[in-house]
């Protein structure tokens, strides 16, 4: 028994699907601009701008510090050693509770200023045997044979920093550390910091080296100049810093951005330089409104803190000062 055919198809017009199939086969639109897009570096760098486009445009009143009990580091006074740190210490007025030398000290210039601040200001001057010096400095230090007692560095709030800065009227750059622990880096910073113009250096409360004695000595007597803000949660500090209008960029090989090309270092600036080895932290990368490389040889794998943090600077500086 043959089985019925069934009808041919007729051709022509079908019966729709009401737009839906074009609808579907449109997708989401075209695909926004890097610019347009939050999480893309161009992103942020536009939300920087105009972050700090909407804070300069307010005429906003520096408020008076607000002040912070500050925090200390270390409970213990440190010594600050060598003629040039030592010079720097006195001329600062940092609250020195003793003056040190070394008997038969030959008395250069520089010693004789040491002594003639330390009595002016009635530091207790104390003569000791060379021996002893080594000893109560650290055998490793270069003491010169001058050597001067000071408190624990008080450290002052990143926040009442700037508003410091604010006040001056100057255009803020800080220079903040995350992970570094060597303190002959944050001493070379922080000379880098008052070579370049930079107004403090920020360091986090814990995983971070400290102002100790180490650090005095490589700044060269930078470290009573350039103040250094501690920050309980480095973090959350530059989330508040970045409300305040500023911009942050983090150091990296694999940055997006190579430092001659930097648009934001006109701005208010927070640079954050991380441990040779572990680089910055991811949440504080993901906080960076850019990240930025400096371009090296490929044959170099990385740059120490210290040299990384002044070659920065110094290219923000000539930035600046051709803008």
């Amino acid at each position: 028994m043959n089985k019925p055919q069934r009808p041919a198809r007729k051709k022509g017009p079908q019966k729709g699907t009401g737009g839906n199939g074009r609808k579907s086969l449109e997708g989401k639109g075209p695909t926004p601009k890097a610019e347009d897009r939050s999480w893309h570096p161009a992103g942020k760098r536009k939300a920087a701008r105009e972050r700090y486009e909407a804070v300069a445009g307010k005429s906003r009143r520096p408020e008076p510090p607000r002040h912070r009990k500050p925090s200390s580091a270390k409970d213990d006074s440190e010594l600050v050693t060598g003629r040039n740190s030592v010079l720097e210490a006195l001329k600062a007025k940092i609250p020195a509770t003793s003056l040190i030398l070394a008997s038969r000290l030959e008395m250069d210039d520089r010693v004789k200023e040491i002594l003639s601040l330390a009595t002016k200001r009635g530091v207790p001057v104390l003569e000791v045997m060379r021996p002893e010096l080594d000893r109560i400095s650290g055998h490793d230090t270069v003491h010169q044979g001058v050597a001067l007692k000071v408190p624990p560095y008080q450290y002052a709030h990143p926040i009442d920093l700037l508003e410091t800065v604010r006040g001056r009227g100057q255009n803020p750059l800080f220079i903040a550390l995350d992970g570094v622990t060597d303190p002959r880096n944050l001493g070379a910073i922080i000379r880098s910091a008052a070579a370049f113009g930079a107004q403090g250096v920020i360091v986090p409360q814990r995983r971070s080296v400290g102002v100790t004695a180490s650090a005095w000595k490589t700044s060269a007597g930078a470290a009573a100049r350039v103040p250094v803000a501690m920050a309980s949660n480095l973090t959350a500090t530059l989330k508040e810093l970045k409300g305040e209008g500023m911009f942050v960029i983090g150091l990296d090989g694999d940055g997006d951005v190579p430092l001659h090309r930097l648009e934001l270092a006109d701005g208010p600036l927070v640079v954050v330089v991380g441990s040779e080895g572990k680089g910055i932290s991811r949440l504080v990368a993901e906080t960076c409104d850019a990240i930025v490389s400096i371009p090296i040889e490929s044959m170099t794998e990385s740059l120490n803190a210290g040299i990384a943090a002044s070659v920065t600077l110094y290219e923000v500086a000539k930035i600046r000062s051709a803008r």
